[in-house]
């Protein structure tokens, strides 16, 4: 079989074990319907699983889709006090996140973060989170949105770095976005370099910047917005097309 014919394995992990137990995969739908669309086979991970069981799933996959989710991540694991406005952990999906994460970064397999999924990339590479937008970055723009399935959100404009993979895949150095958090990037983790921000400074997406693997991270949801938005396809285009070959194609 050729590269071109080989259709990759990209893992999804749930959202939360909490929707995973009830059965809520409403939102973690749009992930697989983007992965599909993408020409890949969607493998969703259960945030169950014991660290060898884990390993051994991680090992048959080309990629990995890090999702969003109604969590926060933790702030002991940036050493950093829990403010009030801070959700609750989920302990399984970041157990899950970092052992992906790991197997990824050791074995060379391109990463899709998504706003939380971006948040824990950010803080598995040893970086820190803001844990409230609007109360602690003073004149900032409504981030948090409305989030729930059919909901028109809310959009801002980001820049975009015009040397970056993000602004190729993009075709522009603005876009519009749409925007459901309440957390972000505050210091990028070890080998991450900001490729996007909002117009209050606000980080809007990362990339890898070590070696040539294919990690990128963005804080927006391109899976509510696939249909009609070149960006948002193009964002699991790329995905796969690097899961397919097992390289990131150069830039233009």
């Amino acid at each position: 079989m050729s590269p071109a014919d080989h259709k990759p394995r990209i893992g999804i992990p749930y959202r939360t074990r909490k929707e995973e137990l009830s059965g809520d995969f409403d939102k973690l739908e749009k992930y697989i319907e983007s992965i599909r669309a993408a020409g890949a086979e969607a493998v969703v991970v259960s945030l169950g699983l014991s660290s060898p069981h884990l390993d051994k799933i991680a090992r048959t996959l080309d990629g990995i889709l890090l999702t969003g989710s109604p969590a926060d991540v933790d702030p002991s694991h940036f050493r950093a006090v829990r403010h009030v406005k801070c959700a609750d952990p989920d302990a399984d999906r970041e157990r899950t996140d970092f052992g992906l994460l790991e197997h990824c970064l050791s074995e060379q397999k391109p990463v899709l973060a998504v706003c939380y999924g971006l948040q824990s990339l950010n803080v598995f590479l040893s970086g820190t989170l803001i844990q409230d937008i609007a109360s602690e970055v003073h004149g900032s723009i409504e981030h948090d949105g409305d989030d729930f399935p059919g909901a028109p959100g809310r959009t801002h404009e980001i820049d975009i770095l015009a040397s970056s993979r993000l602004a190729q895949i993009a075709h522009a150095d603005q876009v519009h976005v749409n925007s459901s958090h309440h957390q972000s990037v505050a210091e990028p983790g070890r080998n991450l370099q900001v490729v996007s921000r909002a117009s209050d400074g606000v980080i809007e997406a990362v990339e890898w910047t070590s070696g040539g693997n294919w990690i990128l991270g963005v804080q927006w949801h391109p899976e509510r917005m696939c249909e009609g938005d070149a960006l948002a396809r193009g964002l699991f285009t790329d995905l796969v097309t690097v899961a397919r070959l097992g390289k990131t194609p150069a830039r233009a």
